[in-house]
Parts: structure tokens; C-alpha cells; sequence
């Protein structure tokens, strides 16, 4: 099979190959890091923490004897505790353990309380789960919040366009609906005239106002999804589209309209890209979208968002506010991936939304070129879900051996060496499959 098309060329290769081991290292570091501080403070001791598998580059010894390493080939990481016979730290190294003392013993891994494994091991999917917190707290603080009223900040420039409104400018109501809370911003959308220039009402240096002036969601590129049929044709934000097969477009939900009711038609967009006139051609693709509703719903789609024709004022937000929305967001990502998860088990919705390893680092290189933003964002998300994929109930993961603890805190005793060894070849089955399902999708679904 040719593998020309599903790769891009070299160079956007070894950039998007880089962002992915970028993306991969720090998450894989704040993990192992929750299993190495939290069995430290567990009375737990490390031998080795590595950032990478194979040939060491480097290490350094500290004050706890931990050798902390750096490896030749960055593809994850690991701790290896104190008395463990490998570095999955599925079995006890026997021989070392016998000609330990009891209190030598409370050091390692096998030997502790139950209560110090099963925190040390939940540690690791929880630190990735706070990483994302952290870092979506981060960029709450650093972009702000709009503000109610709904203010005008900054006015974008479409193409063609004489603008109205003003930095400053209040939005009393639009096109004759009054501006709701910006919560509920969203459900005026659909009531708005599929036309070009609608009129507002704006309170300007104290004085109500009423004047014409663009659509508040004009057929503007605000943002461009990764693995999209947008960001392969190139559109960038700031794009402006004006026509769809040579037809003018006056409106994104205008836009919207032709994209959904297509079927899946390839479209020639003309667009004005910093005042030049262009064009690309793209098919939209059928996606698997959560509904408000629950549950999700397929549309014919080409990946890009609405840019508002005006940037709304902001303010910084409080550090509790934002670690609040940060928390309801990582929420958000765990909810929808298992109810994704369980609509491709029922059939309901198709497996390929799993991605594989040549997927995600296709994401990975897309948001980075998007900025930095985009880029870190994309951390925060892919560390919740391998926080969420760890936590599965699965031999040789986090959640497996978790499992195996509460076996252990029921019966008052753990699993059988020969059980536990079953259990873990099982696991890894399972595991090696689900990776080359993933990869078989990176390779064949459209």
C-alpha cells in the first residue's frame, strides 16, 4: 500500500514526528513523576527515574539514591522502584528481597502497605490529570474571559466591509434581538439574518446608538481543526471565505448550511487571504460530534470555526474561577471520551474516531504549527486522556494493577504469582491490540 497522502512530506514529517516526542516526553515525565513523589512521600524509595527507553545519555545520583536518566530513544519513561525485579514493576526481584531486612523491605515497592502502592500507583494518571488543570488554568489567566456586557475590544477588518461598531461600543441588541448574558450567547445565533450587514444597537460613550454594520459571525475562519479536510487544503485563521462554488456566502451558518447539506461534495472556496484573492478545493468529511444532548451526532463537516467579526472585551478572571472551568473542562474531555468510546463499542458511532500513534502525532505536528497556544492546549487534552487510559481496569495499566490492590484489600491477600502473570499476559494482549487497531485506523480510515 502506498503510504503517500497519509504522511506529509519530509520536512512537515520530522516537524510533526518532533512536536509529537515533545508532547509525549512532558507528559510521560509528569507521570512517572506522581509514581516517584508520591511513593517517596509514601516511604517508597526509586532507583532509577528515565525520561526514555534503551541507551542512557546521561545521569546524576541524588540525596534519596535515585539515579535520574535520560535515554536514547524518547518513546516514554518509567521509575523503577526499589526492589523490583524490571522496570514495569510487575513482580518482585525475589533474591534481592530475601536478604533484605524488614525495614529494608518497607522501602520497596512490594513490601509496602497497601494504602503507599495503591497511592503510588493512582499518582501517576492524577498528576497527568492535574498537568491539564494546571496548564488550562494557565492559559484562562493569560487570555481572560469575556465580559458581560458583551464590549467590543478590537474590530476585525473583513474584506469589503465598511465597519460600524468601535473598541468601547456595548452591544445592546442585534438585528433587533437583545444581547443575552454571553453564556447563552450561542442561541441568538440561529435567529440572526443570513445577510451580510445587520443592524445594531450599541451604547458608545454613554449614548444608545443604533448603526449597521457586519454580521457578527461573517464567513470568517476563527480557527482550524487538526486532521481536518481545512488545515490538508491549508486554510489558515483570518481567512476570509466569500464564495463556495462561486456562489457568495454572506454568513458562517450560511456557510455551515452548504458544507452539511452537500453530502459530502467536494467545494471550491474562494477565499481572501490578507486582501489577495485565492482558492482551494476540499471534501468535507462525515465526523462523529458530542451532541448538547448527550450522546453524539454525524455531520458532513470541513474543520474550521467561526471567527466573530469583533473581539469581545475581556477580564482576568480569579485563580479559584479559573481552576474551576479548568476542572469542568478536564471533566468534559473524560465524559466525552468514555461516552465516544462506548458509542464505538455499540456501533452507534464508527471506530475510526480512535486514533493511533501515526494519528496523534499528526495532531501533534498540526497544533503546533497553529502556535503555541494551540500546541499546549493539545498537551492538556492528550494528558487527560492517557490519565483516563491508564486508569482502565486493564492488566499492565495503572488501573489494572489498582484492581489488583482492592482484589488484595477484600481478600486480605494478593493475587497468585501464577494468577497475576495470566492476568498480565492478558493485559498486554489486550493493550498491543488496542495500539495496532489504533494503527490499522491511522492507516485506512478516510
Amino acid at each position: 500500500m502506498e503510504l503517500t497522502g497519509l504522511l506529509p512530506d519530509f520536512g512537515n514529517l520530522a516537524f510533526t514526528i518532533l512536536a509529537f516526542l515533545a508532547a509525549l516526553t512532558v507528559i510521560v515525565a509528569v507521570h512517572e513523576y506522581g509514581h516517584y513523589i508520591v511513593g517517596r512521600w509514601s516511604g517508597i524509595k526509586a532507583d532509577v527515574f528515565s525520561i526514555g527507553m534503551g541507551p542512557v545519555l546521561g545521569s546524576r545520583m541524588d540525596k534519596h539514591g535515585t539515579r535520574w536518566q535520560i535515554a536514547a530513544f524518547p518513546i516514554g519513561g518509567y521509575v523503577k522502584f526499589h526492589g523490583d525485579a524490571n522496570v514495569a514493576s510487575g513482580s518482585a526481584d525475589e533474591d534481592a528481597m530475601a536478604r533484605m531486612s524488614d525495614e529494608e523491605r518497607r522501602h520497596t515497592m512490594h513490601g509496602a502497605p497497601l494504602w503507599a502502592r495503591a497511592a503510588t500507583v493512582a499518582a501517576g494518571p492524577v498528576f497527568n490529570f492535574i498537568l491539564s488543570v494546571i496548564i488550562f488554568t494557565g492559559l484562562i489567566l493569560s487570555t481572560g474571559v469575556a465580559r458581560d456586557p458583551l464590549s467590543v475590544a478590537a474590530v476585525q477588518d473583513v474584506p469589503g466591509m465598511e465597519q460600524g461598531l468601535k473598541p468601547g461600543d456595548e452591544i445592546l441588541s442585534i438585528a433587533g434581538i437583545e444581547t443575552p448574558p454571553l453564556a447563552e450567547f450561542q442561541t441568538i445565533v440561529d435567529k440572526l439574518p443570513d445577510t451580510a450587514r445587520v443592524a445594531y444597537q450599541v451604547r458608545r460613550d454613554g449614548a444608545v446608538i443604533d448603526l449597521t454594520a457586519t454580521h457578527p459571525f461573517p464567513p470568517l475562519v476563527g480557527s482550524v481543526s487538526p486532521k481536518s479536510a481545512a488545515i490538508e487544503a491549508g486554510l489558515k485563521p483570518g481567512d476570509f471565505i466569500a464564495t463556495v462554488d462561486d456562489v457568495p456566502v454572506a454568513t458562517f451558518e450560511g456557510l455551515r448550511e452548504i458544507v452539511v447539506g452537500g453530502d459530502g461534495a467536494a467545494l471550491t472556496l474562494g477565499l481572501l487571504r490578507d486582501g489577495t484573492p485565492t482558492q482551494v478545493t476540499l471534501t468535507p468529511r462525515r465526523q462523529d460530534i458530542p451532541s448538547a444532548e448527550g450522546g453524539f451526532e454525524t455531520r458532513w463537516l470541513i474543520g474550521i470555526t467561526s471567527g466573530m467579526v469583533f473581539d469581545p472585551a475581556t477580564r482576568t478572571p480569579g485563580l479559584w474561577e479559573s481552576v474551576t472551568a479548568s476542572v469542568d473542562r478536564v471533566i468534559y474531555i473524560i465524559r466525552a471520551s468514555l461516552s465516544g468510546l462506548w458509542h464505538m463499542i455499540t456501533g452507534a458511532i464508527s471506530s475510526c474516531n480512535l486514533s493511533g500513534p501515526i494519528g496523534i502525532a499528526q495532531v501533534s505536528g498540526q497544533a503546533a504549527s497553529m502556535g503555541a497556544t494551540s500546541f499546549i492546549s493539545f498537551i492538556a487534552m492528550l494528558s487527560t486522556a492517557i490519565g483516563l487510559l491508564n486508569l482502565f481496569p486493564i492488566p499492565v495499566l495503572d488501573g489494572g494493577h489498582l484492581v489488583f490492590h482492592a482484589w488484595e484489600a477484600v481478600t486480605g491477600k494478593p493475587p497468585s504469582d501464577k494468577v497475576l502473570n495470566v492476568l498480565l499476559a492478558i493485559g498486554l494482549t489486550l493493550v498491543l491490540a488496542l495500539m495496532m487497531f489504533g494503527l490499522t485506523n491511522d492507516l485506512f480510515c478516510p
